[in-house]
């Protein structure tokens, strides 16, 4: 194994996502779960769901396995790593890389998937805390994805920051400056880091008027910033061609619907006037409040209700 913790998130990471409030259009956990099946990542710990799910709030699912059996499936929280069984001699990715990865999995990168829990967040964050200590992780990533009044025919916003001092300055990233609710990544990042364990954060801007629908165009663009920062290689697969189905889709039914055509070209019209908003950490603090303050009674089209 080749570790440099003297790089910025050279040494063993971890990159988390949890699915529920800070996952919009289910990007973050996406792009997670591209990363682990990329490396071939193996479940080190099933972190035990009783004491920090309602149920009733994520609730079981029932499905078919292989063999044809229904089975539940429980909702919770699983971390994965490198299988030093199927570990060969680590390569470079690329010829800058810190981080190395070797042939048959990652030897330095470890992933967080799960559901956001109901309750107990100060145990449930020791336990993932205990992890990190045993498996010597030095390093984390939070992925998100927030809903904004971002259209879809414009390039996925992404901005990272980082309540870290070295990697701020290291990685040129910004300090957040929201203030207000937050979620399991935010009360994560602030323990590790009193820890001692580097962390920063990845947030992707979905369109808020299509929320219902799994976002691939936003998986792509966790994934683009994912690489920048800690320099993996991952491999797209079917993505950009889902991206762009994704991205028709949309067109399609904005062809049809005068109203929702007309917002998006409001939408599109205020990207254009704003140089760069995604780079403001500022102006993604004001999306972030403003999806946290969204009128529920705008429902499944907001745009009707914007433009009455």
């Amino acid at each position: 194994m080749t570790e440099d913790t003297k790089e910025p998130l050279g040494g063993r990471l971890l990159v988390v996502a949890f699915e529920g409030w800070n996952d919009a259009g289910e990007a973050a956990s996406g792009a997670v779960r591209v990363l682990r099946d990329s490396l071939a990542l193996r479940p080190l710990l099933e972190i035990d769901p009783e004491p920090y799910y309602d149920y009733q709030f994520n609730r079981p699912t029932v499905g078919v396995d292989e063999d044809g059996k229904r089975s539940l499936t429980w909702p919770g929280t699983t971390i994965s790593g490198p299988d030093p069984e199927a570990a060969k001699p680590a390569t470079p990715l690329a010829e800058d890389a810190a981080l190395r990865v070797s042939e048959g999995g990652g030897d330095n990168v470890y992933v967080l998937l799960g559901a956001e829990p109901s309750r107990g967040w100060k145990a449930f964050v020791d336990e993932i805390l205990a992890v990190i200590t045993e498996h010597r992780i030095t390093g984390m990533v939070m992925l998100g994805a927030m809903l904004a009044d971002v259209p879809h025919t414009r390039p996925i916003s992404v901005f990272a920051s980082s309540e870290n001092a070295e990697l701020r300055q290291a990685l040129q990233l910004e300090r957040s400056t929201y203030e207000g609710p937050v979620g399991i990544l935010s009360v994560l990042a602030d323990a590790a880091e009193r820890q001692g364990v580097q962390s920063l954060s990845v947030w992707a801007s979905v369109p808020h008027y299509v929320h219902s629908a799994p976002s691939p165009k936003a998986v792509l663009a966790l994934i683009d910033k994912l690489e920048e920062l800690i320099d993996v290689v991952i491999p797209r697969g079917a993505l950009v061609e889902e991206s762009g189905e994704w991205q028709s889709g949309i067109d399609t039914l904005a062809a049809e619907d005068e109203d929702m055509a007309a917002y998006i070209q409001q939408l599109e019209q205020a990207r254009d006037t704003v140089e760069s908003p995604e780079a403001s950490g500022e102006a993604i603090a004001k999306e972030f409040e403003r999806y946290l303050r969204r009128d529920e009674g705008k429902g499944d089209e907001p745009w009707r209700k914007d433009r009455e």
